[in-house]
């Protein structure tokens, strides 16, 4: 048997996979995995990523360095220049991230989904109803990261990053198989829910979800960690400016980004639930594809 028929036989099974990822201590095992992972001895460094090499796809062929000193080093990596292209229509919201597409659509009223049959209320996700009461009749795209994947989010179109939300919570595994399982969950988990200014006035909202064994969120324009132990303010006001493209942050480790945007705008032709997407392709479109989203 192969390496990929083992892991697949291994996954594939919903209730294993779901009883060694969930029912476990998780923010017992996600601080210590945070630990693990920044140890920078080279055999341990070595046989971790033959480890996560031999469980996932994991492809370093676009990362800008050959070599790492540990995990979360490559956990972390960036890419080489000129790895992802940046849609530059002005009419298009970019995806902030790689990513494999979930649920997606139109918000109706406080409502969107997590899998088929399980909703959840866009208030009770940002934790504030006057910011969720802007995106009624607007859409969302729900983004999960694998392991495997590049693990930074980038701007998905010229704004200011006016507002963070963060709020504490559990870790559980974000995968289809706990999404179908756990109701609410994307409510229960550590979060911070990032709001943007683009250039014609409207408001985008990225919700940085961590889960198990990845509970950290880094925003470097705002010099913080967000992590399970996290003691700072929960609303943090910023002025941070980006071009379309550029890092915003990345997870340490990574999990989900669900964007949300105000009525007017549509998902971009082709979204659906299952497909994989890079950072900088589109995702979004305001009106349809002959109109701007903002002066630029």
């Amino acid at each position: 048997m192969n390496t990929k028929s083992f892991r697949d036989r291994i996954f594939q099974q919903e209730d294993i996979n779901f009883l060694l990822t969930n029912r476990i201590p998780r923010l017992f095992v996600t601080r210590l995995m945070g630990r693990f992972s920044k140890i920078e001895q080279p055999l341990v460094r070595d046989l971790s990523l033959w480890a996560w090499k031999l469980f996932t796809e994991l492809d370093l062929s676009d990362a800008k360095k050959a070599r790492f000193t540990s995990v979360h080093d490559c956990f972390t990596r960036e890419l080489k220049p000129g790895a992802r292209v940046v849609d530059a229509d002005a009419a298009v919201l970019a995806s902030p991230c790689d990513a494999i597409v979930g649920q997606c659509g139109v918000i109706q009223g406080q409502q969107v989904f997590q899998a088929k049959g399980f909703p959840y209320s866009v208030t009770e996700l940002f934790g504030n109803g006057d910011e969720s009461a802007k995106y009624e009749g607007g859409c969302y795209v729900t983004l999960r990261l694998r392991s495997s994947m590049y693990h930074r989010f980038h701007a998905p179109y010229d704004c200011r990053l006016r507002h963070v939300t963060y709020i504490s919570g559990d870790t559980w595994n974000v995968n289809p198989i706990a999404l179908k399982r756990v109701e609410k969950l994307f409510c229960k988990n550590e979060r911070a829910a990032i709001r943007c200014e683009l250039p014609g006035g409207q408001t985008i909202t990225l919700v940085a979800v961590a889960a198990v064994l990845v509970a950290s969120i880094r925003l470097p324009c705002l010099g913080t960690l967000f992590h399970p132990r996290y003691t700072g303010p929960n609303e943090i006001a910023c002025d941070a400016v980006f071009q379309k493209g550029q890092e915003i942050g990345w997870f340490e480790h990574g999990s989900t980004i669900i964007v949300f945007a105000p009525k007017g705008f549509e998902l971009a032709e082709g979204i659906r639930e299952g497909q994989e997407i890079r950072m900088g392709c589109r995702l979004m479109t305001l009106g349809g594809a002959g109109n701007a989203v903002g002066s630029r």
